[in-house]
Protein backbone atom coordinates (compact mmCIF):
# COMPACT_ATOMS: atom_id res chain seq x y z
CA UNK A 1 0.00 0.00 0.00
CA UNK A 2 3.24 2.58 -0.11
CA UNK A 3 1.53 3.94 -3.65
CA UNK A 4 -1.45 4.35 -1.73
CA UNK A 5 -1.79 8.41 -0.91
CA UNK A 6 -4.19 9.67 1.04
CA UNK A 7 -5.04 13.28 1.46
CA UNK A 8 -7.79 16.28 2.10
CA UNK A 9 -10.24 16.86 -0.14
CA UNK A 10 -10.58 20.65 -1.59
CA UNK A 11 -13.27 22.71 -3.39
CA UNK A 12 -11.55 21.84 -6.46
CA UNK A 13 -12.21 18.06 -6.18
CA UNK A 14 -16.06 18.32 -5.54
CA UNK A 15 -16.94 17.16 -9.25
CA UNK A 16 -14.48 14.39 -9.15
CA UNK A 17 -15.85 13.12 -5.74
CA UNK A 18 -19.41 13.65 -6.92
CA UNK A 19 -18.64 11.31 -10.17
CA UNK A 20 -16.66 8.91 -7.96
CA UNK A 21 -19.69 8.42 -5.55
CA UNK A 22 -22.23 7.52 -8.64
CA UNK A 23 -19.86 4.71 -9.08
CA UNK A 24 -18.55 3.72 -6.06
CA UNK A 25 -20.59 4.44 -3.28
CA UNK A 26 -24.20 2.69 -2.08
CA UNK A 27 -26.78 5.31 -2.20
CA UNK A 28 -27.75 8.83 -2.31
CA UNK A 29 -27.77 11.26 0.70
CA UNK A 30 -29.45 14.44 0.01
CA UNK A 31 -26.20 16.47 0.72
CA UNK A 32 -24.86 14.85 -2.78
CA UNK A 33 -24.47 18.08 -4.53
CA UNK A 34 -21.86 20.79 -4.83
CA UNK A 35 -23.76 23.08 -2.45
CA UNK A 36 -23.50 20.40 -0.09
CA UNK A 37 -19.92 19.33 -0.48
CA UNK A 38 -18.92 23.54 -0.37
CA UNK A 39 -20.66 23.87 3.16
CA UNK A 40 -18.83 20.71 4.16
CA UNK A 41 -15.58 21.41 3.05
CA UNK A 42 -15.31 25.34 3.92
CA UNK A 43 -16.55 24.27 7.46
CA UNK A 44 -14.29 21.55 7.75
CA UNK A 45 -11.46 21.27 5.42
CA UNK A 46 -9.90 18.55 6.46
CA UNK A 47 -13.47 16.15 6.57
CA UNK A 48 -13.38 14.58 3.44
CA UNK A 49 -10.64 12.17 2.98
CA UNK A 50 -9.43 10.82 -0.22
CA UNK A 51 -7.32 7.57 -1.19
CA UNK A 52 -5.38 8.13 -4.43
CA UNK A 53 -3.52 5.90 -6.22
CA UNK A 54 -1.24 7.08 -9.14
CA UNK A 55 -3.31 10.27 -9.10
CA UNK A 56 -6.60 8.15 -9.62
CA UNK A 57 -9.06 8.82 -6.86
CA UNK A 58 -9.64 4.98 -5.33
CA UNK A 59 -11.85 5.76 -1.97
CA UNK A 60 -13.01 8.48 0.20
CA UNK A 61 -14.37 8.85 3.46
CA UNK A 62 -16.36 11.67 5.65
CA UNK A 63 -14.43 12.14 9.16
CA UNK A 64 -16.39 14.43 10.62
CA UNK A 65 -16.65 16.37 14.40
CA UNK A 66 -19.10 17.66 16.13
CA UNK A 67 -16.93 18.72 18.91
CA UNK A 68 -19.21 15.61 20.89
CA UNK A 69 -19.35 12.70 18.22
CA UNK A 70 -17.24 11.44 15.27
CA UNK A 71 -19.14 10.75 12.87
CA UNK A 72 -17.95 8.50 9.47
CA UNK A 73 -20.07 8.78 6.32
CA UNK A 74 -19.71 8.18 2.55
CA UNK A 75 -16.70 5.13 3.70
CA UNK A 76 -16.65 4.32 -0.49
CA UNK A 77 -14.13 2.41 -2.31
CA UNK A 78 -14.20 1.66 -6.16
CA UNK A 79 -15.12 -1.88 -7.21
CA UNK A 80 -11.99 -2.35 -9.77
CA UNK A 81 -9.89 -1.18 -6.38
CA UNK A 82 -11.49 -3.27 -3.40
CA UNK A 83 -9.61 -5.82 -1.30
CA UNK A 84 -7.02 -4.17 -0.98
CA UNK A 85 -7.08 -2.45 2.08
CA UNK A 86 -7.72 0.95 0.89
CA UNK A 87 -10.90 1.15 2.90
CA UNK A 88 -8.59 0.16 5.86
CA UNK A 89 -6.40 2.74 5.17
CA UNK A 90 -9.25 5.76 5.13
CA UNK A 91 -10.33 4.42 8.69
CA UNK A 92 -7.19 4.39 10.46
CA UNK A 93 -6.53 8.06 9.40
CA UNK A 94 -10.30 9.41 9.94
CA UNK A 95 -9.40 7.71 13.24
CA UNK A 96 -6.07 9.05 13.51
CA UNK A 97 -7.86 12.42 12.89
CA UNK A 98 -10.57 11.78 15.42
CA UNK A 99 -8.17 10.93 18.09
CA UNK A 100 -6.47 13.89 17.25
CA UNK A 101 -9.53 16.53 18.05
CA UNK A 102 -10.11 14.34 21.50
CA UNK A 103 -13.11 12.20 20.02
CA UNK A 104 -13.65 8.99 22.09
CA UNK A 105 -15.65 7.04 19.97
CA UNK A 106 -16.96 6.79 15.56
CA UNK A 107 -20.54 6.42 14.58
CA UNK A 108 -21.04 5.00 10.94
CA UNK A 109 -23.99 5.63 8.98
CA UNK A 110 -23.58 1.68 7.62
CA UNK A 111 -26.88 0.94 5.01
CA UNK A 112 -28.43 -1.93 6.33
CA UNK A 113 -28.89 -3.62 3.12
CA UNK A 114 -24.81 -3.23 2.05
CA UNK A 115 -24.06 -6.50 3.15
CA UNK A 116 -20.20 -5.90 1.70
CA UNK A 117 -19.47 -3.00 3.95
CA UNK A 118 -20.90 -4.91 6.86
CA UNK A 119 -17.96 -6.81 6.02
CA UNK A 120 -15.61 -4.05 5.30
CA UNK A 121 -16.76 -2.27 8.52
CA UNK A 122 -16.24 -5.42 11.35
CA UNK A 123 -12.98 -6.29 9.44
CA UNK A 124 -11.92 -2.44 10.55
CA UNK A 125 -12.57 -3.34 14.57
CA UNK A 126 -16.84 -1.80 14.65
CA UNK A 127 -19.64 -3.70 15.74
CA UNK A 128 -23.50 -3.11 15.12
CA UNK A 129 -25.39 -1.47 17.65
CA UNK A 130 -28.88 -2.58 17.26
CA UNK A 131 -30.09 -0.88 20.00
CA UNK A 132 -30.20 2.44 17.78
CA UNK A 133 -32.05 3.87 15.31
CA UNK A 134 -31.47 6.71 13.01
CA UNK A 135 -34.56 9.11 12.46
CA UNK A 136 -34.52 11.80 9.95
CA UNK A 137 -35.94 15.17 8.63
CA UNK A 138 -35.51 16.40 5.39
CA UNK A 139 -35.60 19.95 5.91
Amino acid sequence: MSDLHIRHATLSDIGTVLRFWRDAAEGTSISDDHDGMTRLLTRDPEALLLAERDGVLTGTVIAGFDGWRCSAYRLAVHPDHRRQGIATALLEAAEERFAALGGRRVDAMVLEANAQAHHAWAASGYHREDHWRRWVKAL
